[in-house]
């Protein structure tokens, strides 16, 4: 009777340690499915951050273009006819668009007679960046078949648009530096422009992006 006691008692322990084998693996691959989703969150959400920094550079580019003019792209002067200081649109205007990008912003008044320069939205991230891809030295290693690899991040990236406007807020000093004979001669106050720029990464659809990543910095031009 002992014996057959002990056979149970080793048929009963034998299930309890594969049961809570099962059960530590199965937290492992959890874990383990939960770290590399954690991983990818964290690369999408830094590429959007930088989709974002890119609409700020954008509307800087738009009100460099508007206040010293566009640079020809043959000649890479710089076409001054028709260059302005920018101004927010007039109330016949339309009002900006409400899009999920404009109210990520809580700092922005809702007030009907808000008014933009210009509000540019839907941009593809990938469109800025293509011709790296179809530059001839790229990739920089020919010898390394990365082919699919390419063409894989290329379908990442197209999958990321941004958005951007901006706001003249008026004039504000700034500081110029030159050089001059006079010994007491240094820093001294100007009159600018003064802009705020509202830009957004996005990914995925731009009505109801999966991540959203607002900037805003300001930028004082001299007239």
């Amino acid at each position: 009777m002992i014996r057959n006691k002990q056979k149970g008692f080793a048929l009963v322990l034998s299930l309890v340690l594969l049961l809570a084998m099962s059960l530590m693996g199965g937290a492992l691959i959890v874990i383990a499915s939960s770290d590399h989703q954690g991983n990818n969150s964290s690369d999408e959400y830094q590429q959007t951050f930088y989709v974002a920094e890119t609409a700020l550079m954008q509307g800087e580019k738009s009100l460099l273009d508007k206040m010293l003019g566009p640079i020809n792209t043959a000649s890479g002067v710089r076409d001054t006819d028709g260059r302005f200081i920018p101004r927010n649109q007039e109330l016949t205007d339309p009002a900006p668009n409400q899009t999920p990008c404009y109210k990520s912003f809580r700092n922005l008044t809702r007030a009907a007679d808000f008014r933009v320069i210009e509000q540019v939205e839907n941009q593809n991230f990938y469109d800025l960046i293509q011709p790296i891809f179809t530059d001839s030295t790229f990739p920089l290693n020919p010898t390394v078949d990365t082919a699919a690899a390419i063409r894989a991040e290329e379908e990442k990236l197209q999958r990321f648009r941004y958005e951007f406007f901006s706001v003249n807020s008026g004039t504000a000093t700034y500081k110029g530096t030159g050089i001059s004979l006079k010994k007491t001669s240094g820093a001294t106050q100007r009159q600018g422009s003064a802009y705020r720029i509202y830009g957004c990464g996005m990914m995925g659809n731009v009505n109801n992006p999966e991540i959203l990543v607002p900037l805003e910095t300001i930028v004082i031009l001299s007239h």
